[in-house]
């Protein structure tokens, strides 16, 4: 525990900030949700962390007293929850995806902001993992629900639909589009990598093993001059990819927190992604082209689909059918998500160590190609962002606000 000691009644207002530990989505939507109440007349609030390791360096920009790290041990989770908010003095909560750690909370009276991105991702096998009974169940739009999802989001006590939680695009461009017009060539490049580290992921460097070396090659072969791989790789992997593999003449390697980020996104030509959500719908906001890499997991076939489909483009790279049918991952997730990522990683596993992973890795670069050719076409990316909304942050933001209000902490 790293951490100033709890503040007093008097004092500021304590907040918990949890994100599940999959990827940086969630703490890019934690980091969103902050600049919205820096952005807002508020009481005094402090904020704490527990869990969400991966994803700290992300919300680096914020004040965060300090983090709090939970057991792996699902047995001992209740206790040290219970720590937790008696030596923080937490007064309410702000969950992203972390069910369990949101159940944990409500159970101890913490009023709590649960903030779903992935709604249409569940079915009645999820049901058990999801805190319907939160504060405000605040779940992100889409542009698809499944029947399936709806009958679980149904029993949400406080369900409340919010647009895409993503940080606010800076007003001070407006000629976005304009610079990124149809027809206009590539020269720079962002790879971006998220969703590696994961609960259920034993081996997070199999799918960059097969993908970064073909992206590159891709990028070399389109005439990208310079391109950036950021992301939650492992260790010094990305660099060893790179010195291996035939890629652009200017290419780096290494994480980027949240605001250079998206700076970052912002001056590149194209974006090569991993189809994370929260990545894509910064891409629009930001009026990116992007191509969307192979899946990784069960919500990014999802994401591909209603990306290409909201553009009216396949900007998405499927693995070759010998190494995952994406539809037959999908029927498995009646049973609940987790088996369906069993799916999922077990074929990039195979993959990875079988002996046609070159053979994979040929056809991945020729769909990358494929891909950023038929992106030459589009005209604005904003398509899948318009279609949901950028005021989630602001949304959540007041959602906890008036969880405050009605909770009275210092009363």
């Amino acid at each position: 525990m790293h951490s100033a000691a709890p503040a007093a009644r008097s004092g500021p207002v304590t907040v918990a900030l949890v994100g599940a530990e999959f990827g940086w989505g969630s703490s890019g939507k934690l980091s969103a949700v902050l600049s919205a109440l820096r952005d807002r007349s508020t009481p005094p609030l402090r904020f704490v962390g527990m869990a969400s390791g991966l994803g700290r360096p992300l919300l680096a920009e914020h004040t965060v007293d300090g983090w709090y790290d939970l057991p792996d041990d699902p047995g001992r989770l209740a206790p040290a929850v219970r720590e937790f908010v008696r030596s923080q003095g937490v007064r309410a909560a702000v969950v992203v995806l972390d069910g369990a750690a949101a159940r944990a909370l409500l159970a101890l009276g913490v009023p709590t902001v649960f903030v779903d991105s992935l709604p249409f991702l569940w079915s009645e096998g999820d049901r058990a993992s999801l805190p319907l009974d939160a504060t405000v169940y605040c779940a992100q739009k889409s542009v698809e629900l499944p029947p399936e999802c709806l009958a679980v989001l149904a029993d949400a006590r406080a369900l409340r639909w919010v647009e895409a939680v993503i940080a606010q695009p800076r007003a001070s461009e407006p000629e976005r589009g304009s610079r990124r017009g149809a027809g206009r060539p590539y020269r720079s490049a962002l790879i971006s990598l998220g969703g590696l580290r994961a609960p259920s992921l034993v081996e997070p460097e199999h799918y960059p093993r097969l993908v970064v070396p073909a992206a590159l090659e891709a990028l070399a072969a389109y005439g990208i001059e310079e391109v950036h791989i950021a992301g939650n790789l492992p260790g010094d992997l990305a660099g060893r990819l790179v010195d291996s593999s035939i890629a652009p003449p200017r290419t780096t390697a290494g994480p980027l927190g949240h605001g250079a980020f998206l700076e970052r996104l912002d001056a590149c030509d194209v974006l090569l992604t991993s189809p994370g959500l929260t990545t894509l719908l910064e891409a629009g906001g930001l009026n990116v082209p992007t191509v969307c890499l192979p899946p990784q997991n069960l919500s990014q076939i999802f994401n591909g689909r209603y990306h290409s489909q909201a553009l009216g483009a396949r900007l998405r790279v499927l693995w070759p059918k010998e190494v995952l049918v994406e539809d037959e991952a999908l029927a498995l997730r009646s049973e609940g998500e987790d088996h369906a990522l069993e799916r999922i990683y077990g074929a990039i596993g195979a993959a990875a160590r079988g002996d046609d992973r070159h053979g994979v890795g040929h056809a991945l670069r020729d769909g990358v190609l494929d891909a950023l050719r038929r992106s030459a076409d589009v005209g604005e990316w904003d398509a899948l962002t318009t279609a949901v909304g950028t005021g989630g942050a602001a949304q959540v933001a007041d959602a906890l606000l008036g969880v405050l209000d009605a909770a009275d902490p210092l009363s």
